[in-house]
């Protein structure tokens, strides 16, 4: 199933009896920071559906506003651009199904600006076995869903969980994260792809 279902070493103590102090989460200005400072993202990715299944493939985000899933095990491709986002089902021979990013949770880490201090956006902010969780959303319409974000302290983007508008949810875990390097802006033309799959928009 593809998106629309639409990723320490053990410190001494210095009395045996004491307990691990707990970890501190990251603020939400420090997040915001880090996730405007990303430019272009590559990283394997392995998705969990709503109903456990689960694919992998690989990921690259060219902020703002762009992004590409490929999955490995088809030909099935998620292309962000433009403020759409398009659904390319390898099994049909329709156009990708398209629909505006900004009505997605996805949009709160893609938008050219991220804050996630703007008033009503996060709607949780804790630390879980390390990480920083933030549960964001569009503070003008939540019935769009939210977006749990989990970074590690240092901070890196480890996953995000989309909690959809019908109450599903699909979980985007990242490893092998790249930073940089130069992407064409033709790989996130939907247009082009649709033609190339002799499928094109209507």
């Amino acid at each position: 199933m593809i998106f629309t279902r639409i990723a320490l070493a053990p410190a001494l103590c210095l009395f045996a009896l004491a307990a691990p102090a707990a970890a501190e989460k990251l603020s939400l200005a420090q997040l915001s920071q880090y996730l405007n400072t990303l430019g272009t993202v590559s990283a394997d990715f392995v998705q969990t559906n709503d109903d456990g299944s689960k694919s992998n493939g690989v990921l690259t985000i060219k902020r703002p506003g762009r992004m590409r899933l490929e999955y490995a095990a088809s030909n099935d491709l998620v292309l962000t651009a433009g403020g759409q986002v398009a659904v390319f089902d390898a099994g049909s021979n329709e156009p990708p199904m398209r629909f505006p990013l900004s009505k997605t949770p996805l949009n709160v880490i893609l938008k050219n600006n991220v804050n996630l201090d703007q008033a009503r956006m996060v709607v949780s902010h804790t630390e879980k076995n390390g990480d920083t969780v933030v549960r964001a959303q569009d503070p003008s319409h939540p019935e769009y869903g939210s977006i749990d974000l989990i970074f590690s302290d240092t901070p890196i983007l480890k996953a995000w969980i989309v909690h959809d508008d019908t109450g599903g949810s699909t979980t985007m875990r990242l490893t092998k994260m790249r930073l940089g390097g130069a992407v064409s802006d033709a790989k996130f033309n939907i247009g082009a792809e649709a033609d190339r799959r002799g499928t094109p928009l209507e």
